[in-house]
Formats: structure tokens, sequence, C-alpha cells
């Protein structure tokens, strides 16, 4: 790490501020092309992915699906293998710290006498202050991430209230949990450790779980997660202190529960910086106004920002585009960019992995022009591999171009779907249709297939409309 002289300023042609992905992928493109670059991190080190996110979340959602499956295997007979709800949950700790550390060391090893570690603060445009030492560059690049929102009403139920960042610390499983918000996260969490045998009551002003715009799909995945979450959709829910306990009402619905999971979203972590002194225009909100294609911040200042700080597109291949973005726009307003263009944004694609997975990709229904669109579907009662894994419940439906036949989006909810999700949203960044995608191989029996008998049902549609 940066060992300095508190009272002799550095000088780095770009600082980086935050050592998360989109900081890291920014470090190693400044560093390629020849930049001199500080990398600046206030801790810990490790990604908001590796400490706290999709890796933490990924393996307790395994750890839900293995005592699940133990549980439909094995009932009553389940301590002769040795296996509790507590101590899958230790394990998926286990995997989160081991992949979180390897994360750090990485970052140490990469970025050498480059890392300086402590809180950073603006003097000025180009001057900031990280823990008393001074440090001025010609341009920087802002990826310090983001926290989760806790309203105030649930910051002062104190311990009892814990977020994604906190939930993970966890030394054993409640008996019972309240989950405020079912976006991606909330959804995955709930299922994951109601499949611990945790109960789980969650809650939403939302009528849609998961962010999902297609209607069909929509009261899909509400019919396949009923029977494992009590859910209270639509409408508020206001939670109070019992004791040691919480109580959480919804309209005549209540619950007792031991703990409460905010999944309310998540805030960029900017307010410490004193962007105002860069001269980096706010909002109303105090948030950097940011142009979305510079990924420039509006203002006097070289600023740019990366990652989850600016919340379009909170995912971790996003944030390694990003970071890309902001590094090589840092440089050329140094007059040191390398001519390369700036890499174009990819077809969006979002996957919550519940099993079944829930995914969109491209286009969202509620963007859709329905008059120009062919809606092709498949179910996984007429697809044999998803028979076979007991998913006959599984749903596809793409969105096709009318007229072109151009695949412009789709959206499902399905086991395995994270792979027909890769596979849609490279057809649609490569632009294909109905027709060429229709030419390609299907394995007999894949889930893939769905996508073949949904392209089928669209083509179907085409040719009946000309």
């Amino acid at each position: 790490m940066q060992r300095t002289n508190l009272n002799a300023t550095i000088t780095t042609d770009i600082a980086v501020i935050g050592a998360g992905t989109a900081g890291l992928t920014a470090f190693h493109e400044i560093s390629r092309a020849g930049c001199s670059v500080l990398l600046i991190d206030r801790g810990p080190l490790g990604t908001t992915c590796a400490r706290v996110g999709c890796m933490p979340s990924k393996a307790v959602l395994h750890a839900g699906e293995q005592w699940a499956t133990l549980s439909q295997l094995a009932p009553g007979g389940i301590a002769a293998a040795d296996q509790t709800p507590d101590r899958l949950w230790q394990h998926a700790r286990a995997t989160r710290d081991r992949l979180a550390q390897a994360t750090v060391e990485r970052t140490i090893a990469d970025a050498g006498d480059r890392l300086v570690m402590g809180d950073a603060r603006f003097l000025d445009a180009g001057t900031l202050d990280v823990g008393g030492q001074r440090i001025t560059a010609r341009a920087l690049v802002i990826a310090t991430g983001s926290r989760p929102v806790v309203p105030k009403f649930l910051a002062e139920l104190g311990a009892r209230v814990v977020t994604t960042d906190s939930l993970f610390e966890l030394d054993k499983l409640p008996r019972s949990i309240g989950v405020l918000g079912l976006g991606a996260i909330g959804l995955e969490m709930g299922l994951a450790l109601a499949r611990l045998g945790v109960r789980v009551v969650a809650g939403d002003l939302k009528s849609t779980p998961a962010g999902i715009t297609d209607p069909e799909v929509r009261a899909r995945a509400l019919e396949l997660f009923s029977g494992e979450l009590t859910t209270w959709l639509g409408r508020p829910v206001e939670v109070e202190a019992a004791g040691e306990a919480l109580r959480m009402h919804s309209g005549d619905a209540s619950a007792t529960v031991d703990l409460v999971l905010a999944a309310l979203g998540r805030q960029p972590n900017v307010e410490q910086l004193d962007l105002a002194r860069a001269g980096v225009t706010l909002d109303s909100h105090g948030q950097p106004v940011v142009d979305a294609a510079s990924l420039r911040a509006a203002g006097k200042a070289a600023v740019f920002l990366a990652g989850d700080v600016s919340p379009d597109r909170p995912l971790m291949h996003e944030a390694v585009d990003e970071g890309v973005m902001a590094a090589r726009g840092a440089m050329h307003s140094i007059g040191k960019g390398i001519e390369k263009a700036l890499p174009a944004r990819r077809a969006a694609m979002s996957i919550v992995f519940s099993n079944p997975d829930v995914a969109a990709v491209g286009l969202p229904f509620d963007r859709l022009d329905l008059s120009r669109t062919v809606i092709g579907t498949a179910q996984g009662s007429g697809n044999g591999r998803s028979v076979i894994l007991g998913a006959e419940g599984n749903l596809l439906r793409v969105y096709v171009d009318r007229h072109s036949g151009m695949l412009l989006g789709a959206a499902l909810v399905a086991v395995k779907g994270e792979h027909l999700a890769h596979a849609l949203a490279w057809a649609v960044q490569r632009g294909d249709t109905v027709e060429a995608l229709l030419a390609m191989p299907y394995y007999h029996p894949s889930i893939e297939e769905m996508l073949q008998s949904a392209l089928k049902d669209a083509a179907k549609q085409r040719a009946a409309t000309r």
C-alpha cells in the first residue's frame, strides 16, 4: 500500500476513487495506456460483488437448494447426513470469505504502491484530501459504489434490521425474517432463506416481484414462488418493535419476525466526496449530473463516474464496461487518450437466480410497440427436458419485430433460465432474426429447445399476417 510523507503532495495523471469492479477496471485500463494513476479506497477492499453482492447471495442460494433437496429426499432422516441449515449457511459464508479474500489479494498485488487507503474528499477541481494526504490529479474516475437504502423508520429499530451488507455476517440463521423489497436481491434472499428453513414474510409497495414487466411471466412467477414465501404485494408495510422481535403489518395481515432484511435498493456513495468543491453539477437530490454517453459529470472538472455510483445499470458486466469508458474518457480529457472507440453498451440483460430463474433481455415488455410486435411463447409442459426436471411451469416469451423478424427481447421464468438468457442476449446484440435463429442447432432434450419452440410460434404468427 502507498506509504508517503503526509506533508508532500502526490501528483498523478488520473486518480481512481474506489477499488470495486468499475474502479479496478479503470485502473488497469489507465495503467496499460502508460498514464500515471493512483487507486484510492476507503476500505474494506474487495468488490461489492465478492463481499456482499452477487457471490455470497449465489452461495446462499446454492445452500438453500441443497437443503430443500435433502429435505425432500430424506424427510425425517436428515440428521444422518450430518447437515443442518446452519452448517450450510456457514459453508456459504466461508465460500464468500474465500472469494472476497482472493479479490483483496489481487487488488493489493496489482496496485502495489499505487494504492492509497483512506476517505477521499475534494478540495478543488483537481485536488483531493485522502486521510490527510493531498493528491492532485488532472482527471478523476469516481467508482465509489453504493450502499443499501435504510429508511429512518427502519434505522431506528437498530440491529434487528439487516441489509445485504450485514446479512452475511450473521453467525446463525434466524428462525424468521421479514423482507422489505422484492426486487432481485429481495426475491433471491427471501427464497434462499426460505429453502434453508427460515420462515419468510416478504412485502413490497410494487405489485410485481423482481421488476418483471411482462404480465404473463409475472403471473407465472407469482404462481411458482407462492408456496415458498408469504408475500404482501402492492401495499405499504409497517414495522414496529415487539419486545425482542419485530411486528410487521400490511393491511389486515400481520406477522412477528426475528429480523427484517431491508432490500429497498441502493444509493450512490458520493456525499463524503464534497463534489460541489470540484465544481460538479448536482441535481435536486444532491447526486451528480452525468452524461450517459461519456459518463462525464457536468461541471468544470474532468470527473467521470462508473459502476454502481452511477446506477443506470448496476450489474457487474456493466461496471466493467463503464470502467473502460470512464478510463478512456479521463485519458482523452488530458490529451493522453489512445485512439480507441468507446465500447458500445451491451444488450440489456438481467437475471434473478431464483430457481426457476427470472430473466429479461433486450427491449422490455413495457417498451414494446405491440402493434409491430409478435410474441412467441413456449411452455415447460411442452419441453421434454423441463418435464424431466419437474419444471413444467417454465415459461419463455420472445418479442419479435413483425416486419423484419428481428429479435427485440425476451422474458422468462425457467429452471436453467440463466443459460437461455445468455443465448437470447447474444442473439439480440447480434441483431439476429427468427429465421437465423431457427437455422441454429438445438440439442434434444434440452431447455434450449424452448427457444426453438418460441421462435416457431413467432414465425407462425408472422406468416399468418403476411
